[in-house]
């Protein structure tokens, strides 16, 4: 069973992804959630865990992370 959400993205960034057409977005989209999932849920068994959650949720590095323009992973996806 899958549930739908509803994402909003700037009108900029939806015609950028309009020119890789064959890159699946929802596919793309499910699996950096799962990623980031499984990356929390091993952070969760670690006993200094809100200093790390706090440095998760930093601007700079949610930056990094999301900048995937040259991540060639996510073509087959």
């Amino acid at each position: 069973m899958m549930t739908n959400i509803t994402l909003s993205i700037e009108d900029s960034i939806y015609s950028r992804m309009k020119k890789y057409s064959e890159i699946k977005w929802s596919e793309f989209v499910r699996k950096v959630i799962k990623r980031r999932l499984n990356e929390l849920d091993k952070l969760e068994r670690i006993k200094d865990k809100e200093s790390i959650f706090t440095m998760l949720a930093s601007e700079e590095t949610l930056k990094k992370d999301w900048n995937n323009e040259l991540d060639e992973r996510w073509n087959d996806a």
